[in-house]
C-alpha cells in the first residue's frame, strides 16, 4: 500500500490552480521520476478541473486510484494512491490537509496562488504519517460522514472525460507536461497494451 501524491488546489471559473504539493516517489527510477511528478500535477489539475464543487470521487487509472476532494469553497485536494490503499483513509487525510491548509492559508491568496508563493509546509508531513494506513486510520473520527458521502467511482479516466475526448489527446495538448513526461506517457501506454496482449 502506498501513497504517491498529495496535491491541494483551487478549482478557479476557468482554471485550476496548483497550490501545494507532495510525492514519494522513491518506488520509481531516478530518471522517471520527474515525468511521473509531472504526470502526477496533470492528472491532479485535470480531474479537479472535470469534478463538480462540492464533489468527492475516485478516479481509477490502470493500477492507481486518484482521489479528490473538491469543496464548496473550490479548495480542492487529490490523493493518488496505489488500488490497495483503502480509500477512506484517502478521504480522511483529504479532509485533515483541506481544512489544515484553510486555517493557514487565506482564501484571498487561493486564487493567484502557485507552489512558490504559497508558504504551508503540512503535506510532506502529512504524506509520509499516512503511508501507513494502519496506524494513520486510529485518527480519523470523521467514518460516519465519509459513509453517508456519495463517492463515485470512475473505472478508468477516460469515463471521466467528455464524450469524444481521449486522454492521449489531452496529453498532447498539455502545456503542463513538458516533452519528456509526453514521451514518457506514451512509452508507458505502449508498454501496458503489450502486457494485455499477452
Amino acid at each position: 500500500m502506498k501513497l504517491y501524491s498529495l496535491s491541494v488546489l483551487y478549482k478557479g471559473a476557468t482554471s485550476v490552480n496548483l497550490l501545494k504539493a507532495a510525492y514519494d516517489l522513491s518506488s520509481f527510477s531516478f530518471f522517471q521520476r520527474s515525468s511521473v511528478q509531472e504526470f502526477m500535477t496533470f492528472t491532479s489539475q485535470l480531474i479537479v478541473e472535470r469534478s463538480q464543487i462540492g464533489s468527492r470521487a475516485a478516479v481509477k487509472e490502470q493500477d492507481y486510484i486518484c482521489h479528490l476532494c473538491v469543496r464548496n469553497d473550490s479548495l480542492a485536494g487529490v490523493v493518488i494512491a496505489d488500488s490497495e490503499y483503502p480509500s477512506r483513509v484517502c478521504f480522511t487525510l483529504l479532509d485533515k490537509v483541506l481544512d489544515d491548509f484553510s486555517k493557514y492559508v487565506d482564501c484571498i491568496d487561493w486564487p493567484s496562488g502557485s507552489p512558490t508563493s504559497i508558504h504551508y509546509t503540512g503535506l510532506d508531513a502529512q504524506l509520509a504519517r499516512y503511508q501507513n494506513p494502519r496506524e494513520a486510520d486510529p485518527m480519523c473520527k470523521v467514518q460516519a460522514e465519509l459513509d453517508e458521502t456519495k463517492v463515485i467511482l470512475h473505472n478508468t479516466m477516460e469515463s471521466l472525460l467528455d464524450r469524444g475526448e481521449k486522454l492521449d489527446d489531452l496529453v498532447s495538448k498539455s502545456e503542463v507536461l513538458g516533452t519528456q513526461s509526453k514521451a514518457f506517457y506514451k512509452t508507458a501506454r505502449k508498454q501496458n497494451s503489450c502486457c494485455e496482449i499477452m
